[in-house]
């Protein structure tokens, strides 16, 4: 015994600690290591896309923290028995921060391309000090909550549009743009169903704790931002992109071609819809439930099935071959409206979960294919407004959606007729230019392919 102290070797107390901190702490070190190689895949970890994949994983982690917080609160509670009166007042809070986002954020950060790492690290710092500024007014529902709460929104979907904007420039050899926007929603999905039955077990020791775990996750995501690789910042070839020859006019929304455009008018139809049935089913099944089911287990059926259309959805754009984006939003319509059709004229409760999946499928991937479209198609110089508008746009879409469906009888069929008739309107503004573009290939516009050349 003395003369294994002596030479320093450790003794039998020593090594139990050891192997107990060995076995402790193996199990996260091999998910840690595990979550790596899958966000590092394919290329993704040295082009830097890995890093973009973990950082929307942890925005998604705290966004769903901070909505278990406020979802027994008066600011989100609409329950469906309440007059309509409120629902359109919800319908009408939603769209403030959006109403904000297209005029003011888009351009601003349009006038910051090579400061985008600092303005994430903004908007995650920003939702760090107003997660607590809302945790002491949590529990009460004081009025300083709404403000704060319309910030964290505001600066969630700032976050989203600066997320967007950068892809293209972390994009591995070999990765289409839907694939890429499609690992990273995916991370953030994972992290959200990961996060949010933590929240829900903060939320037991005290109302503000799944706040506390916010502010907590956002300060991680204010270092994970800054430590972005330094080509999101840089402006190799930019200044050359912008430069015009004489009579020429400076790159603008206007110029992107009719792709951009016939794909927002078949998200603009899958928003619409999503809205509708949101509020429209929340009503119907409240008064009509499921055969042999509850009010509540209606609804949560309906939902289950839309979430994970929508997950299955992003994993599809995640595996994805290089097909034209143009494509997949014309398919994803064509089969949505399909389902709806078919809804309208024999509805059950099967076919209403099976719309609810399909529409939850069809408006992920869209989603994901109209990004992959604007990061292709619109000049470097505003993309960043492309996004905030289209953002924009689609949210103001949902509240439509949302404003018809508490407005119409709940009648079933009325309704799901009308559902139908929105994705018709859709598919005949934007399918036949879609169709077009996918056989053809689209070719951005000259100013843009120019630019495309010096970069």
């Amino acid at each position: 015994m003395t003369a294994a102290r002596s030479s320093g070797a450790p003794g039998p107390l020593s090594r139990a600690c050891r192997a107990v901190g060995r076995a402790l702490h193996l199990p996260f070190t091999r998910t840690a290591r595990g979550i790596r190689r899958a966000t590092h895949a394919h290329g993704a970890g040295e082009s830097g896309l890995g890093r973009l994949i973990e950082l929307h994983a942890v925005n998604g982690a705290g966004d769903v923290m901070i909505t278990v917080a406020l979802a027994s609160t008066v600011f989100f509670s609409v329950p469906t028995d309440e007059a309509r009166g409120r629902v359109a007042l919800y319908l009408a809070i939603t769209m403030a921060p959006f109403t904000l986002l297209a005029p003011v954020i888009g351009p601003l950060l349009d006038h910051i391309p090579h400061g985008r790492r600092a303005a994430m690290a903004g908007t995650m710092t920003a939702r760090a000090v107003l997660a607590l500024t809302m945790s002491g007014a949590v529990a009460t529902g004081g009025i300083e909550l709404y403000p704060a709460a319309l910030g964290v929104l505001v600066c969630s979907k700032a976050y989203g549009v600066i997320r967007s904007a950068v892809v293209p420039r972390l994009l591995p050899p070999g990765f289409a743009l839907v694939k890429a926007n499609s690992r990273v929603t995916l991370a953030g999905l994972l992290a959200t169903g990961i996060a949010a039955p933590i929240g829900v077990g903060l939320q037991q020791i005290g109302p503000a704790w799944p706040l506390y775990g916010a502010c907590a996750i956002f300060a991680l995501g204010t270092f994970l931002s800054l430590s972005m690789p330094h080509k999101v910042d840089s402006a190799k070839g930019e200044r050359k992109a912008h430069m015009l020859t004489y009579g020429e006019r400076k790159p603008s929304l206007r110029t992107v071609g009719p792709s951009v455009l016939h794909g927002l008018q078949a998200n603009v139809a899958h928003r619409m819809l999503s809205g509708f049935l949101i509020f429209f089913l929340a009503f119907l099944l409240r008064v009509h439930p499921l055969a042999g089911q509850s009010a509540a287990a209606s609804l949560i059926m309906v939902g289950v099935a839309a979430g994970i259309g929508n997950a299955c959805g992003t994993a599809i754009g995640a595996w994805v071959r290089n097909r034209p984006p143009e494509l997949i939003v014309a398919t994803g319509l064509m089969l949505v409206l399909t389902v709806a059709s078919f809804t309208a004229v024999f509805l059950s409760p099967l076919m209403v979960a099976v719309l609810g999946a399909v529409a939850g499928l069809s408006q992920a991937l869209s989603k994901l294919s109209l990004d992959a479209m604007i990061q292709r198609d619109v000049p470097e110089s505003v993309r960043t407004s492309a996004f905030a508008r289209s953002e924009t746009l689609l949210q103001m879409s949902w509240v439509v959606g949302g404003a018809i469906g508490i407005s119409l009888p709940l009648n079933g069929v009325v309704g799901l007729t009308v559902a139908a008739g929105i994705l018709a309107a859709g598919a005949v503004l934007a399918l036949r230019g879609l169709l077009t573009a996918s056989r053809r290939g689209t070719v951005a516009p000259k100013k843009v392919t120019l630019a495309s050349r010096v970069r």
